[in-house]
């Protein structure tokens, strides 16, 4: 296991790689360059720059994050084709500077949902990303744009890129007749294009869960749940297609069992990596993001990581969407202080895991 972090660059990100490098057994980081527009190549000048700095700090980074598939390859429209040959190009220069897991998604439109951004806890005073789908329906859209975009405290959200969300009403018409199957076709054509470039390159792709585990708006999503999983491994059977298993993401739908989903896809070789945290359920499709440690939520983190030792030890980790805490202000969900804590506390766990199998071994 390599337990590492999200950091957007030095001018995207209000935290730096010392504070970073000073959480007790992180190793690296899950990288991203947060101006690229979804379609875009990453060039080999600003994917150098970054990693000079990452390695300069005393860090690694082997997982980059967030190389998002433009809304064209998910439409299956003609143009795909031409942002299929830039994403290649972009698994080549990533490949050039040592990356070896990219992490990615193809939920239409929309990254991540939530319809509060800092909603106050009040057993602690701290705030945290938090959901109602009651509220959502109440939104619609374009209101729910609006209302993220303003309370993001000035930063960018990935997934949320201003220019990508400015055609919405568009792309939303776009998909009113893409189904499941049509998703699932496109997908398979995408990963067709690219899977030759990442086994030629030694790269896994890593499909992040759809966020929440359901449905929004209507549109299409495929992947929040084993089954779905199951399907895509199955669009192109090759170690380059595999999982960036979210546990959050996941485990909004309580009906995800998510040790056994670990175990199920890490006993298949197809776990690249994992972003680990905990939530706590409110009631029906409603949830807040939750402190790492088992009781301050609903999933049972020992047995998260006792799955992950004993199925995909390998894997990168890192601890995902902290709470607020400690007078902090910073990206939403993606703060300093939680996620330190949500890392020594997950690395403890390993620690004790790791110590009572070699004693019982």
């Amino acid at each position: 296991m390599k337990m590492t972090f999200r950091w957007y660059g030095p001018d995207s990100d209000s935290i730096t790689l010392q504070q970073i490098k000073q959480i007790p057994g992180m190793t690296g980081l899950m990288g991203v360059l947060d101006s690229k527009a979804a379609g875009e190549v990453w060039e080999e000048g600003e994917i150098g720059a970054y990693m000079d700095q990452v390695q300069a700090a005393g860090l690694e980074c082997q997982v980059i994050e967030s190389v998002n598939v433009h809304e064209d390859i998910k439409l299956g429209l003609p143009s795909r084709d031409r942002y299929i040959e830039n994403y290649c190009a972009t698994i080549q220069n990533l490949a050039r500077h040592g990356v070896k897991v990219i992490v990615y998604n193809f939920m239409p439109v929309f990254d991540w949902l939530r319809t509060d951004l800092a909603r106050l806890i009040p057993e602690d005073g701290s705030n945290s990303l938090y959901f109602d789908e009651a509220q959502l329906g109440d939104m619609g859209p374009a209101e729910l744009v609006r209302s993220t975009m303003e309370h993001t405290n000035g930063f960018t959200l990935p997934g949320w890129e201003p220019a990508r969300l400015a055609e919405l009403e568009d792309t939303l018409a776009q998909y009113r007749c893409v189904t499941n199957e049509d998703l699932l076709a496109n997908y398979r054509y995408f990963l067709d294009g690219i899977i030759p470039t990442c086994e030629a390159e030694g790269v896994v792709m890593a499909v992040h869960p759809d966020d929440p585990a359901w449905p929004i708006f209507g549109l299409p999503r495929i992947a929040h749940s084993q089954e779905g999983f199951d399907q895509i491994l199955a669009l192109r059977d090759s170690p380059s297609n595999a999982l960036c298993l979210c546990t959050g993401s996941l485990a909004s739908d309580p009906a995800n069992d998510i040790p056994a989903m670990i175990r199920h896809f890490g006993g298949m070789g197809r776990v690249a990596c994992l972003h680990v945290r905990n939530v706590k359920h409110l009631g029906h499709r409603r949830f807040r993001e939750a402190a790492h440690l088992s009781a301050a939520g609903d999933l049972d983190m020992f047995q998260i990581m006792q799955a992950i030792y004993d199925t995909c030890p390998h894997a990168y980790i890192r601890p995902d969407h902290g709470r607020m805490i400690w007078g902090e202000q910073g990206r939403p969900g993606y703060g300093l202080y939680d996620r330190a804590l949500g890392a020594a506390y997950l690395n403890g766990l390993w620690e004790a895991i790791e110590k009572t199998g070699r004693e019982q071994a």
